[in-house]
């Protein structure tokens, strides 16, 4: 067996490295329904983190509308019933729906607001045995406000405990069009991930030698997640003004290697 895992390894590290594979869909989701298929998606619940602070289960936070799934971002204006100023709508496919390595693509248009800060990101599915940031973050998308980039980036006990950010790089922005739908993705490779968008490679954060922990725990089944946050110390104030906002997402695909 162990003999049969190198070999795996070792096909797949040549792939990522030498030439592109050979791409296989094997899971999609396009949103065509009138409602969210909860068998794979769940709305993401409140939390104390920066990113999940405003998220709500509020009905005006998510709609299903022409073959999209619409999140939103919106001014609370019942503080007796949800004390937070702004209410968010996210999805996630946490203890649902995993992902095995390979290729992931997500197709969305983000609407801008001073404030806005949407987001499409991956986490290890074994949430039992990997706690954050053990077993890594994989940021396929944040935008910040109205910005005509996205920011793509790596987080990991080696990144965020040891505080190691530049061997390799963590991270690196790309530019969107930002008045329409881009496609966000990433490749995950026994050696490496490969961030892209638009189908053009924004940059790789590879797998090295080091006697530190922690620095590549990606090789795992991961879950996503895709939300609107409002508000935080790296995106800014919120302008209320700017409200609602919306974050139109149109598929997500799942691909594996032939």
């Amino acid at each position: 067996m162990k003999k049969l895992v190198g070999i795996f390894l070792a096909v797949m590290c040549m792939c990522s490295c030498t030439h592109e594979p050979s791409w296989q869909l094997v899971w999609e989701e396009n949103f065509d329904g009138s409602e969210l298929d909860t068998t794979v998606w769940s709305r993401i619940p409140r939390g104390s983190a920066e990113w999940q602070n405003t998220q709500s289960f509020d009905d005006r936070c998510y709609e299903m509308r022409n073959g999209l799934l619409i999140l939103k971002g919106i001014v609370n204006d019942n503080l007796e019933a949800d004390t937070a100023h702004y209410l968010t709508g996210g999805v996630w496919t946490k203890a649902k729906h995993a992902f095995a390595p390979g290729r992931i693509e997500v197709r969305a248009k983000l609407h801008g607001a001073q404030g806005a800060w949407p987001a499409i990101w991956m986490m290890p599915f074994d949430t039992e045995k990997y706690h954050w940031p053990m077993g890594g973050e994989i940021d396929i998308m944040e935008r910040l406000n109205n910005d005509s980039i996205a920011y793509q980036t790596t987080h990991s006990h080696y990144t965020f405990n040891l505080g190691i950010k530049d061997n390799p790089p963590q991270g690196s922005t790309a530019p969107i069009n930002r008045d329409d739908f881009n496609v966000y993705g990433v490749d995950i490779f026994p050696d490496s991930l490969v961030y892209y968008i638009n189908g053009v490679r924004d940059y790789v954060y590879p797998r090295i030698e080091t006697d530190k922990e922690g620095q590549f725990p990606f090789f795992v089944d991961q879950y996503l997640l895709i939300d609107m946050q409002l508000g935080g110390p790296w995106v800014g104030k919120v302008n209320p003004d700017d409200l609602p906002v919306e974050m139109e997402v149109d598929w997500v695909r799942h691909y594996l290697w032939k």
